[in-house]
């Protein structure tokens, strides 16, 4: 027994001092971590960074979509309290119209269409300022949900591009009298009142120059008799 445990401390001491190797048979190597949670956290980071590569791969496949905010799950008559169902089912209506891929948005193309139709054509960087205004994930085109934004910060005060101001304005027409006055559908109703807007004006306008004219025409009277006035002196 004695004899054993010597010969053991003599082989532990050559392979202290380089002159036998050590045995590596049946010796399995375990990983240092430097506090007992840190296993849990470098497992679970090494699956969080497989799962986005699995799916950025089925991306690339096109075996999975990428599901952007727009297309998310919403429901307008929850998220957009302040109109009526009648006004939200109306502004749906005019969002499918002019939405003309069917894809759900509307595009420069799309709105620069609308406009036209409205009567108040845009510039091609009006046409992106108005998209800007209520583009909240920076796609470049307006969803269904960013369409209703357009008349709820129309409401709050808050628009400060005039071509969607412009669009705004389509809240002020009472869907009810749709097909009076010769009025087709939603569109003519809106056309017929920015023409009867634009008659208005043009009469007040007709009215401020006669005005106009006339104060003119009674200062050269005015003048005119004074100078007459003063032959006779």
């Amino acid at each position: 027994m004695a004899d054993e445990l010597a010969a053991r401390l003599a082989r532990r001491q050559k392979i202290i001092d380089g002159d036998e190797p050590a045995p590596t048979e049946g010796v399995e190597p375990k990983p240092i971590y430097a506090e007992e949670g840190d296993k849990d956290t470098v497992d679970a980071a090494g699956n969080e960074l497989a799962d986005k590569l699995r799916r950025q791969g089925n991306i690339n496949d096109g075996t999975q979509v990428v599901v952007s905010p727009s297309k998310k799950i919403w429901n307008p008559y929850t998220e957009f309290k302040e109109f009526s169902r009648k006004q939200i089912k109306e502004y749906e209506k005019i969002f499918k119209k002019y939405d003309t891929g069917k894809d759900g948005y509307i595009d420069l193309q799309e709105l620069k269409y609308m406009m036209e139709k409205l009567e108040a054509p845009q510039t091609h960087l009006g046409l992106k300022a108005m998209i800007k205004e209520v583009d909240e994930d920076f796609d470049g085109k307006i969803s269904y949900r960013e369409f209703l934004l357009i008349f709820r910060k129309a409401s709050m005060g808050e628009l400060t591009v005039d071509g969607l101001k412009q669009i705004a304005d389509l809240s002020e027409i009472d869907v009810s009298a749709e097909g009076v006055g010769g009025a087709k559908n939603f569109f003519e109703a809106k056309v017929n009142k920015l023409a009867e807007s634009n008659k208005f004006e043009a009469e007040i306008r007709q009215e401020q120059e006669e005005k106009k004219k006339e104060l003119e025409e009674k200062k050269l009277r005015r003048e005119a008799f004074k100078a007459k006035a003063q032959m006779f002196k």
